[in-house]
C-alpha cells in the first residue's frame, strides 16, 4: 500500500499535517524478531504490574502507604506503556508509520506527562520511606490516608501541567519540510527538529524545565536517603537496619534506573545527536524499565513476595 502524505501550501512553504514515524524501518530483517521480542515483553510487564495492583487489594497487610503508592506506581507504569508501545508493535508489522499531528500531540502529552509524575511519584515514595524510617512514631498521623490522596493528585496534577506546557510549546508552530519523524514514538527532540520557527529558543526551556523536574526530583530523593542512612546507622539492632535497608532497596533500584535513563535523554542541550543511540535508551526505557520495576519490587521487596505465596495459596484453595 503506496502512503499519500497530507501537505498543504501557505507562503510558499509546505506545511506537514501528518508525520511519518520512521521506528525501526531502517531494520526490515530484524522487524519480526523484534515484534515478537517487544510483545512478549510487553505481555510480561502488563502480567507483572497487574499482579502488583491485585496482591496489594486483596492483602490487607500492604494497606499501607508505602504499598498504595507502588500500586498507583505500576498502573501508572502500565499506562505509561499503553501510550507507546501498541503503536510500536503496530508499526513493527505494517508498512504504513502514519500518525496525524493531533495523534503525535496526544501521544506526547500522555507520554511526557506520565514520564513526569514517576519522577514526582518516585520523589513521594522516598519522602514515605523518611517518615517510616526517620519518624516511625508519627507516621500513621503524617501519611494518614487524607495526605496521601492528596499527595497523589499533587503528583500528577504537576506531572501533566509540565507535560501541557512542554507539548504546548512544541506544537505551538507549524511543521514544515520534512515529515518524517527519527523516532518509534513522538518524543520532544525528533518533533521540534521539523518545526518551521526557530526551535533553539524552545529547545533551550524545555532543557531547562526537564533539569527543574529530573534533577530536583532526583536530589530530593537524595537528601531523603541522606536522613534515612544517617538513622539507620544509629540503630543498635542488626536486624533493625536490615529491615531498614531491605524495605529500600527496590526503590533505590527503581530509582537509580528511571532517573539514569531520564538524564541521558532529556538533561542534554542538543538532543537527539546520535539518533541510533537515542532509539536504543529509548527502547529501553519504554520496554526494558517498565519491565524490570514489577520484576524488582516482586523478587527485593519480602512482604510482596510472602503476599503472593500467601494469595497463590488461597486462589488454590479456592479452585480445589
Amino acid at each position: 500500500m503506496t502512503l499519500t502524505h497530507e501537505k498543504q501550501w501557505e507562503n510558499a512553504t509546505w506545511l506537514v499535517t501528518e508525520f511519518v514515524l520512521v521506528g525501526f524501518s531502517n531494520l526490515p530483517d530484524l522487524r519480526t524478531i523484534l515484534f515478537m521480542l517487544f510483545f512478549l515483553m510487553y505481555l510480561v510487564t502488563l502480567s507483572g504490574n497487574v499482579t502488583i495492583i491485585t496482591i496489594i487489594h486483596m492483602d490487607q497487610t500492604l494497606h499501607t502507604p508505602m504499598y498504595r503508592f507502588l500500586a498507583v506506581l505500576s498502573l501508572s507504569e502500565t499506562c505509561y506503556t499503553l501510550v507507546t508501545i501498541p503503536n510500536m508493535l503496530v508499526h513493527l508489522l505494517m508498512e504504513s508509520q502514519a500518525i496525524s499531528i493531533a495523534g503525535c500531540r496526544a501521544q506526547m502529552f500522555f507520554f511526557l506527562g506520565l514520564g513526569c509524575s514517576h519522577c514526582f511519584l518516585l520523589t513521594l515514595m522516598g519522602y514515605d520511606r523518611y517518615v517510616a524510617i526517620c519518624y516511625p512514631l508519627h507516621y500513621s498521623v503524617i501519611m494518614r490516608p487524607t495526605a496521601c490522596l492528596c499527595l497523589g493528585a499533587l503528583v500528577f496534577c504537576s506531572g501533566f501541567s509540565v507535560a501541557l506546557i512542554e507539548t504546548s510549546m512544541i506544537f505551538s508552530s507549524p511543521f514544515c519540510g520534512s515529515d518524517h519523524v527519527e523516532h518509534f514514538f513522538c518524543d520532544i527532540a525528533p518533533v521540534l527538529k521539523l518545526s518551521c520557527a526557530e526551535s533553539a529558543g524552545k529547545a533551550l526551556a524545555i532543557f531547562f524545565l526537564s533539569i527543574l523536574v529530573v534533577l530536583v526530583s532526583f536530589l530530593l530523593i537524595l537528601l531523603s536517603y541522606a536522613f534515612i542512612v544517617a538513622t539507620i546507622v544509629r540503630m543498635p539492632s542488626a536486624a533493625g537496619r536490615h529491615k531498614a535497608f531491605s524495605t529500600c532497596a527496590a526503590h533505590l533500584t527503581v530509582v537509580i534506573v528511571h532517573f539514569g535513563c531520564a538524564s541521558i535523554i532529556y538533561l542534554r542541550p542538543e538532543s537527539g545527536g546520535n539518533l541510533n543511540q537515542d532509539r536504543l535508551v529509548a527502547v529501553f526505557y519504554t520496554v526494558v524499565t517498565p519491565l524490570l520495576n514489577p520484576v524488582v519490587y516482586t523478587l527485593r521487596n519480602k512482604e510482596v513476595r510472602v503476599a503472593l505465596r500467601r494469595t497463590l495459596a488461597r486462589s488454590c484453595r479456592i479452585f480445589k
